[in-house]
């Protein structure tokens, strides 16, 4: 029988006083302590130890925490008595961005004026220590949830001085989830704002700081240094392809397997693999998802756990909002393509929806997508890699995002497949423009898209769609070859005989060529004729008269199917 499982228990002084389940990574410590540099940031994924490590290290380090070295007994880092004479001796300054999560930048400024004035509280006593100046007991009074942006701004600055003053030494500023904020600040629209009022204050906390003896950053993104970081030149970045600190955060494999065993379940070792390995950082393949493995371990069957486990909102948002050749690419992905593309990690939120391959870039810190191998390429001078979804779990939450689209109440989306593969045109006409009539504007509210560019994004959404609601009876592809061009959407049934193959095309009425929406449909139709989209069905074995064409006309919100 292994050890308890508390679910969701991120103080590591509450899982090693009750001798909860525990994977060591005290060795975190030690890496960290030897590489000696000033400020580190790492980026990993979601629900992977971050906020636990760092609790961790303010557990090992805190003066707070002097003489409480029994709860590391046990662990590899209390092997060491160089180590062992290290703990409890820094005064730690430790707090954590996580929970600010404000739709506003008023709501999300004053969340983390509420963090810095409950950071002044845990740290009270320091103004009982004989010289504080008048000056000084002002300012630390004056820090509250209505305190002016100018005192939020230096207010982890100055509370490094107080407790340098009062211990006489430097101080270690632990920051969890730095990025939080800023990912909520892109989905509703107040980055810019934000981002100036974080950079001033990284500014005073972890440059112009001279009582900051070291610091830790952690988050899901490497936020670009021209917009947050632009003054910290002596920043230590570590990424999910760093070399650094690789098996300090996840599962590795090896843990995960005497996990399971320590649980009487090591024949399940294959079915955990399938669904929850994937994760690679640096050179350290088959990372494990720790939130997945101890809910698998707790409850003792399969389930989403990390994918559900939090909003996905704004990697819904950029793949819904996404050009045609982005939707493109998460539909080969999801039926376990690769896509091959050069990486930048540093994000430029401003640019997700402009600068190529950004958007990868995101999706492959956020965990959604790993590295399966990476190449040097002579042509481009530049390192390519090759990337895929994650693992089961990853491709169950993409079909879950997708369905989201088309699922509201008054989207009668499962209504339109019943007709489509019914061939009730009448209905599929009547459905489809409710459908439009919705969505549409899911698809097409960035203010760089052309009017004309709607429907193909909305297609291309509509296709993810159908993929997903008919993945058991059909194979669903689209804008690939077949006959003399490019076809939009096919069907392909995934048995002979069984249900009919169905090429669809799309148009958007243009007024100077044809005078209706029915003109527009036969249009559409006369194209998958003449450029013959039937020969690729037809060379796999689809009698011709079997294949059924659809011909979808836009104007505006309006579609007519023929």
């Amino acid at each position: 029988m292994g050890r308890t499982i508390s679910i969701g228990a991120q103080s590591f002084e509450f899982i090693r006083k009750n001798h909860y389940f525990f994977i060591d990574k005290t060795n975190f410590i030690k890496e960290w302590w030897e590489n000696g540099d000033a400020v580190t940031l790492i980026t990993r994924p979601r629900r992977f130890g971050k906020t636990l490590n760092l609790d961790m290290m303010n557990c090992f380090f805190s003066r707070t925490y002097e003489g409480c070295g029994e709860l590391f007994e046990g662990l590899s880092i209390w092997e060491d008595e160089k180590y062992r004479a290290l703990q409890g001796t820094y005064p730690v300054i430790f707090l954590s961005f996580a929970d600010i999560k404000g739709e506003t930048f008023e709501e999300t400024k004053q969340g983390i004026k509420y963090a810095l004035e409950r950071l002044y509280r845990l740290h009270q006593y320091v103004k009982d220590k004989t010289g504080m100046d008048e000056k000084e007991v002002e300012f630390f009074n004056s820090v509250s949830s209505k305190m002016p942006d100018d005192v939020a701004v230096l207010a982890l600055k100055y509370l490094s001085d107080y407790l340098q003053d009062y211990y006489g030494q430097k101080v270690l500023i632990f920051l969890d989830e730095y990025d939080t904020p800023l990912q909520e600040a892109y989905v509703y629209g107040y980055w810019k704002e934000l981002a100036g009022f974080i950079r001033r204050m990284f500014n005073s906390a972890f440059k112009t700081n001279p009582s900051m003896e070291r610091a830790i950053m952690t988050g899901i993104t490497r936020i670009s240094k021209e917009s947050i970081f632009s003054d910290l030149n002596h920043l230590e970045v570590v990424t999910t392809t760093s070399e650094k600190y690789a098996d300090c955060f996840g599962f590795t494999e090896k843990e995960v397997f005497e996990a399971l065993n320590e649980f009487s379940m090591s024949e399940d070792e294959g079915q955990v693999k399938q669904w929850y390995d994937g994760f690679t950082f640096g050179n350290k393949r088959d990372i494990y998802n720790p939130w997945s493995i101890i809910n698998y371990l707790d409850k003792r069957k399969v389930g989403a756990y990390w994918a559900n486990s939090s909003s996905n909102s704004l990697v819904n948002l950029l793949i819904r909002q996404g050009n045609a050749r982005t939707k493109t690419i998460v539909e080969d992905l999801m039926k376990g393509g690769v896509l091959e593309t050069e990486l930048d990690e540093e994000i430029i939120f401003d640019q997700l929806q402009k600068k190529p391959g950004s958007i990868w870039s995101m999706l492959l810190a956020s965990g959604y997508l790993k590295v399966a191998d990476r190449y040097f390429s002579n042509e481009t001078r530049r390192f390519i890699c090759r990337l895929k979804l994650t693992n089961w779990e990853v491709e169950m939450m993409f079909e879950d995002m997708v369905r989201e689209w088309f699922g509201a109440e008054d989207v009668p989306y499962n209504d339109f497949i019943k007709a489509l593969l019914l061939g009730d045109v009448e209905a599929m006409n009547e459905f489809m423009n409710d459908i439009a009539l919705t969505t549409f504007s899911s698809f097409d509210i960035a203010e760089s898209v052309a009017k004309h560019d709607a429907p193909e994004r909305f297609y291309h959404g509509f296709v993810l769609g159908l993929m997903v609601e008919l993945k058991g009876s059909y194979e669903v592809t689209s804008n690939r070859e077949s006959g003399f061009g490019r076809y939009d959407i096919m069907l392909v049934p995934r048995k002979m005989g069984q249900l009919d193959p169905m090429v669809i095309e799309f148009k958007v009425r243009k007024p100077r060529k044809e005078a209706s929406l029915e003109e527009t449909v036969a249009a559409a139709l006369q194209q998958i004729d003449d450029k013959e989209y039937d020969a690729v069905l037809v060379e796999r074995g689809f009698k011709k008269e079997r294949i059924r064409h659809y011909g979808f006309a836009f104007e505006g919100k309006q579609v007519l199917i023929g």
